[in-house]
Parts: C-alpha cells; sequence; structure tokens
C-alpha cells in the first residue's frame, strides 16, 4: 500500500462572482427518503443550499415529496415512480446533460429497487456522494466498483464502513487510531473513491493524498449532522471542487459550524437543521481566514 501525502491546508471555498446566477453554482440532487426517514434528504438538501449550490432537487417517491419540500421549500422535486427504468428516465429529464451532482443515500431505506438505482447511478455521468443506506446498498452488492466510474465519495461511520469492507476483504478497525489511516486508505483504493471515514479525527483519503480532519466536538454526535455532510460535499462539487477538496473543506467547515454552535451552546442539544443554517458563517470565517473577506457591490469602492 502506497503511503499517501498528507494535506493539512484546507481548500479554498469557491468564489462568489457578482455576475453569476443560479446556475453558476451547479445542481445538487438528493436521491432518498422513506416514509419513517423523511427528514434526512430534506436536511440534506437544506445543508446543499446552505453549502452554496445555485439548485437542489430531491428525487423521491410522489407520495414523500410534498412533505420534504414541505421542509425545505427552497428544494424542488423529482417524483420517482413505477420501475428504476422509470426513476432513471425522471432524473434524465430533470438533468439531460447529466451535469448534477447526485447525494445518494440520506433515509433511503434498503428496499431492492433502491439498490437497483444505486447500481445504474453508479454507471451515469454524474459525480456521487454515497451515505448512508446508499453505502448499505453498495455493501449488499458484495464487490468492489471497477475502475473508470464517475467521481465518487464515500462517507461511512465505523459500522457502514465494517459492513463495505467485509465482503472484500479490508480487515482493519475503523475506531483503533493506529488503524483508521490504513482502512480508509484500503476502502478508496478498493473502490477508486474518496472516502470520509467519520468519527473523531475524520479521515479524507483517495488513496493518493490524505486528511486529518482536527476541529469538531461531541455536538456532532447526533442525528442528522451526517445528512448535512453529505449536502454540503455534493454542494461543493457542484461548485467546481474536486471530490477530494470538496470533501476536505466540507468535512473542515461541517466542524467549524459545530465548533461555532458549542460556543455559545456547548456540547450537547445541537440539531441537523441548525448545523446546516451555521454552515455560511462557518464558510465566510473560511473566506475571511483567506484574506478574502466579502464585499457586497454596492459597497465597493470604484477602481
Amino acid at each position: 500500500m502506497v503511503d499517501p501525502r498528507e494535506i493539512t491546508e484546507i481548500p479554498t471555498v469557491p468564489d462568489r462572482p457578482s455576475q453569476s446566477h443560479k446556475g453558476s453554482f451547479g445542481t445538487v440532487i438528493v436521491v432518498g427518503g422513506c416514509p419513517t426517514m423523511i427528514g434526512a434528504p430534506a436536511i440534506c438538501a437544506r445543508a446543499a443550499l446552505r453549502g452554496g449550490a445555485g439548485l437542489v432537487k430531491i428525487a423521491t417517491s410522489s407520495r414523500l415529496l410534498p412533505h420534504l419540500i414541505e421542509i425545505e421549500p427552497s428544494a424542488t422535486g423529482i417524483e420517482l415512480e413505477g420501475t428504476v427504468d422509470h426513476h432513471l428516465a425522471a432524473m434524465d429529464l430533470a438533468d439531460p446533460d447529466e451535469t448534477g451532482v447526485l447525494a445518494v443515500g440520506p433515509g433511503m431505506g434498503t428496499q431492492n429497487r433502491w439498490g437497483r438505482l444505486v447500481m445504474m447511478l453508479l454507471r451515469s455521468r454524474r459525480s456521487m456522494v454515497l451515505d448512508a443506506d446508499g453505502l448499505n446498498l453498495l455493501a449488499a452488492m458484495g464487490q468492489r466498483r471497477p475502475a473508470g466510474g464517475p467521481p465518487l465519495v464515500l462517507t461511512p461511520h465505523p459500522g457502514e464502513f465494517r459492513r463495505l469492507a467485509e465482503p472484500i476483504g479490508i480487515s482493519s478497525d475503523p475506531t483503533d487510531p493506529s488503524q483508521r489511516r490504513a482502512a480508509a486508505i484500503q476502502l478508496a483504493t478498493a473502490h477508486h473513491a474518496t472516502v470520509v471515514l467519520k468519527g473523531n479525527q475524520t479521515v479524507v483519503t483517495n488513496g493518493q493524498q490524505l486528511f486529518l480532519n482536527q476541529s469538531g466536538n461531541p455536538a456532532l454526535a447526533t442525528a442528522g449532522t451526517g445528512d448535512v455532510l453529505t449536502g454540503l460535499i455534493a454542494s461543493l462539487i457542484a461548485q467546481g471542487l474536486t471530490v477530494f477538496d470538496a470533501s476536505v473543506l466540507a468535512v473542515h467547515a461541517h466542524s467549524l459550524a459545530a465548533d461555532c454552535w458549542a460556543l455559545a451552546h456547548g456540547p450537547a442539544g445541537l440539531l441537523a437543521r441548525e448545523l446546516a443554517d451555521r454552515l455560511p458563517d462557518a464558510l465566510n470565517k473560511l473566506r475571511q481566514e483567506r484574506g478574502k473577506r466579502w464585499k457586497a457591490p454596492w459597497a465597493q469602492k470604484p477602481s
């Protein structure tokens, strides 16, 4: 196994030119949702919007879609009805050039039709962030993803990691601090993906580069914060970052947003939607640290 180059510098937050429109900042398509987990895709969509994506669409069943749009009315919807072929046709109609970035898995469930859809989407040209039940469905396939597919990010917590690792022969312990790096590298190499191994000191690697996150606090240990991270990664990819850079920036900004919340409220009680709403502040803080303080066009002096 090649030892990857360790990255310590946080990638730059995408520019926001004044002469731009929503089409300038990409589209995120959140695929997921089931009757018992309606909040997850809506929170993911909220995070993608708070992260700066120009347009966010939620792809789910027509029965669930009104409820999801009510939770996050700034998103639009794609109705998934009928067979998997019909699902794909609906997504292609909404994104004919296959330029949207997929955030697949939040609140999805593990029904067989979702497994077939994930398999087909892995063959499309769209960049993808795979999380939650999307990861469980990939694990159930029991095989490594072939090389040459679209850019892919996997965001497992330790339990999901073990389910992904066992069928392809990876035995490293994702909870052992001495093995976490190796575990993430092995999974990234096996699936030709960028892996975000979540937990204390989240590891981000694509097998050639590696980032070890140092920020964050126990307030993040609550339901839905992973959906926020998935939406933010997808949002940054949609705005033009590579999947590795988007993952590093998102992990750091996600943790920074939680740190800002904890300064005011302590290490418990954070809601996922509150975390999503802190993302613009965290990203702007990173802009300012780079000396790129944003100024409103009407406040700038003419040159």
